[in-house]
């Protein structure tokens, strides 16, 4: 029997197409049967009742060289109506009319469905993360499942499975950020489903609660995320690159206030600054506050530096070349900065410096960290330590503790260029670069950054005595706060 006549056209008529009273009529029969509609489309009856729509076609060649006959199935019916079944068959006409084999096609659109499935935002946002942090998340949801869901990125070591380029911090910042705020919106939805204007909507509801710059931190995640799908082939747009613009700009930082602030003369701003320290170090409180106050003044470094300063990062005390040496993990900047290699921190300390932190090794120095918590000492100084230090010394408003860092950099840089221009020379002085070294400013060249970083320390020293020469000279020695009384009684004279 010719293959168009298993079709069933010999009892249907040739070109009679079907309709749904016909399709409705159709049952069961001893052997299974077919009827015609048009185009090679029929419609397939089992034994059973099963009734699927499927077509006949040629495509290639068989081992004998003749047209190879196949069969396409577009599903069944009343699922599959008549109208759907024709504009299937249509569609598997247009791919052979571009030399294209629809069974084959239909196989691959299936297996691309089933990836899209399994590979979720959440899912590639997870593959992403352990690439870039390092940390295996199966074994972190294991350390969290036993303690109740808490963990700490100080304990990552339980978790890391490779090196990285981001930091511990910014690692476990970025998880909370991703399930706090975006994971419950859209982690399982397949990523190449995922839209600008869907997205947008998820990072506008962070910015209606006031937190723009988390938001505008999300979307850089999210672009994170896309094109590390579209290297893997997962997806093939990125909806996050294009987002920035439609959702508000990050709020200006505010200058942080110092004491120099307003005062134009060189001695009015280092008589200023003298007299805070005096001030705050005669309020009553810890010793080991009034000892980091007068570190950081002495260093110039950042608050978050000294909170978390800690023994082993100090280096030949008693030798001629002492120093403290700050991680580059504990530094400002991006997680290329936090990584880079030789990228640490070098702090030339002044006799000053060192003094303090003889009469803080009285207090702490059997502990890991310099400065630690009251209540905890092996958890840091609080950020409001310090400035509740400051504010209780009547400086609230007028200066905080990273308003040293400004007034290390004005008093140092207008000190040096009086004396470069006394000696006859014009412009700025040389000191100035250096200067900012020592500040540890994130330069634009990261890599003349990376080289110059532990550079020019001689000089460095220099400046640093100088600093600390005009900031404590004729103070009192830092131990005379060793065993002083840290309250003001209940009644009596004092603070209440």
């Amino acid at each position: 029997m010719a293959f168009d006549m298993v079709l069933g056209l010999s009892i249907h008529g040739i070109g009679i197409m079907l309709n749904d009273a016909k399709v409705k009529a159709a049952k069961p029969r001893e052997k299974a049967y077919k009827i015609a509609d048009a185009g090679s489309l029929y419609l397939n009856v089992s034994t059973t009742g099963v009734r699927s729509w499927r077509m006949n076609y040629t495509f290639g060649r068989n081992d004998k060289g003749k047209p190879q006959q196949k069969t396409l199935t577009f599903g069944t019916y009343p699922a599959m109506t008549l109208v759907k079944a024709r504009a299937k068959r249509d569609e598997a006409k247009a791919l052979l009319a571009e030399g294209k084999d629809p069974g084959v096609e239909k196989v691959v659109a299936a297996k691309a469905r089933m990836l899209e499935s399994e590979n979720t935002f959440r899912v590639v946002a997870e593959r992403w993360f352990e690439l870039n942090s390092g940390w295996s998340l199966e074994k972190l949801n294991a350390y969290r499942s036993e303690r109740e869901g808490k963990w700490s990125h100080r304990t990552s070591r339980n978790w890391t499975v490779h090196r990285a380029p981001w930091s511990p911090v910014h690692s476990a910042d970025v998880l909370q950020s991703l399930e706090r705020d975006i994971f419950p919106q859209i982690g399982n939805l397949p990523i190449t489903s995922i839209k600008a204007p869907k997205l947008l909507e998820v990072l506008q509801k962070v910015e209606k609660r006031g937190a723009i710059e988390t938001a505008q931190r999300l979307r850089q995640r999210c672009e994170g995320v896309f094109a590390y799908g579209i290297g893997a082939g997962l997806c093939e747009t990125n909806p996050a690159a294009g987002l920035r613009a439609n959702l508000k700009d990050r709020p200006r930082s505010r200058k942080q206030p110092s004491i120099i602030d307003g005062k134009r003369l060189l001695e009015d701003q280092i008589a200023a600054v003298r007299q805070m320290m005096v001030d705050c170090e005669a309020e009553r409180c810890r010793a080991s506050t009034k000892f980091a106050l007068r570190f950081i003044a002495l260093t110039a470094v950042r608050p978050n530096e000294v909170h978390g300063a800690r023994w082993d990062e100090l280096h030949d005390l008693d030798g001629k070349d002492p120093r403290w040496v700050i991680p580059a993990e504990r530094m400002k900047g991006d997680e290329d900065r936090k990584a880079e290699e030789g990228g640490d921190h070098i702090v030339p300390l002044s006799r000053q410096a060192l003094e303090v932190l003889a009469a803080a090794r009285e207090l702490t120095g059997h502990f890991p960290l310099i400065f630690p918590s009251e209540r905890n000492p092996f958890k840091p100084m609080s950020e409001n330590t310090l400035r509740a230090l400051l504010i209780r010394g009547g400086y609230g408003g007028r200066h905080v503790p990273h308003g040293f860092r400004a007034a290390f950099s004005t008093i140092m840089n207008e000190r040096a260029d009086r004396e470069w221009r006394a000696t006859g020379h014009t412009g700025a002085s040389p000191d100035r670069a250096i200067i900012d070294l020592m500040l540890a400013h994130v330069p634009g060249n990261k890599v003349e950054g990376a080289y110059n970083r532990a550079s020019y320390l001689d000089r460095r020293r220099e400046l640093a005595q100088e600093w600390a020469d005009l900031l404590t000279s004729d103070f009192w020695p830092p131990e005379v706060h060793l065993g002083q009384p840290i309250r003001y009684a209940a009644t009596g004279p004092g603070r209440g």
